[in-house]
């Protein structure tokens, strides 16, 4: 069984309904992250995982409402009753090794591992083996080294996230035939702002992808004005799910 747990449906503005972006995936003991926007640490908690759980963390990018929970993520494995004891692994695209350097000169006495192996890296543009799981990126159309994550479990089963993009035939072809894709949808039609997708353009890459389920999430507040759902049909008629925090989908 593989659970998906959507953390975040929402950017970097702040929302009673919806918080900053993450995904949580679970499979067989194997704890992903990918993102930890702010006020992600305790989100988790909400779903009963905590700061000692996850084994991988994926960044799709380096923006701060993506980002900005890393560092009290790391800190919080230091907590001295309950310190972090396995390995933690955290991966990005291109930049992120020297982005991690930065926030070590500022916090270096306070997020280095004391209890646990911290591994820091970037990933190739080639799909690489973590445990039991095949991960292929590509580089996404928003910032120099914003990826976008193929997950690829046992029994042909896949998931697709996109972090932040705009159109781009990387997506098409990183979601073909996948079972979930994850497009964000930060925009609604006629709103349309570059780097990012409106729900007619989330629709047609999840149309040219051919995936089996389609759910949209990093939603600015003037999504939650217009009815997403009904502009997404007018480019993609399959499966379809307009996210919001908390929400938990089996494979």
């Amino acid at each position: 069984m593989i659970t998906l747990i959507l953390l975040g449906s929402g950017t970097g503005v702040p929302s009673l309904r919806r918080a900053s972006p993450g995904v949580a995936i679970l499979s067989k003991g194997l704890h992903i992250l990918i993102d930890s926007g702010p006020g992600l640490l305790r989100k988790m908690l909400e779903v009963g995982l905590t700061y000692r759980d996850p084994d991988l963390i994926l960044y799709t990018h380096l923006h701060p409402d993506h980002t900005a929970d890393l560092i009290p993520i790391l800190f919080a494995c230091k907590y001295g009753d309950l310190p972090r004891e396995k390995s933690l692994f955290c991966m990005g695209g291109p930049g992120f090794k020297e982005f991690f350097k930065g926030l070590e000169k500022l916090y270096e006495p306070w997020i280095k591992p004391q209890s646990y192996k911290l591994s820091i890296e970037e990933l190739p543009q080639e799909a690489i083996t973590f445990r039991d799981v095949k991960i292929i990126s590509k580089s996404m159309a928003h910032l120099p080294g914003s990826l976008g994550y193929r997950i690829e479990f046992g029994k042909g089963k896949s998931v697709v996230i996109s972090g932040d993009t705009d159109y781009c035939d990387n997506i098409v072809k990183l979601a073909m035939d996948t079972d979930l894709l994850i497009l964000e949808c930060s925009f609604p039609d006629g709103k349309k702002v570059e780097g990012h997708l409106t729900p007619y353009w989330a629709g047609r890459i999840a149309k040219e992808s051919n995936c089996k389920k389609l759910l949209l999430t990093h939603f600015y507040p003037p999504c939650d004005e217009v009815d997403i759902l009904s502009q997404c049909r007018e480019t993609y008629k399959g499966p379809l799910l307009i996210g919001e925090d908390l929400m938990r989908i089996e494979l």
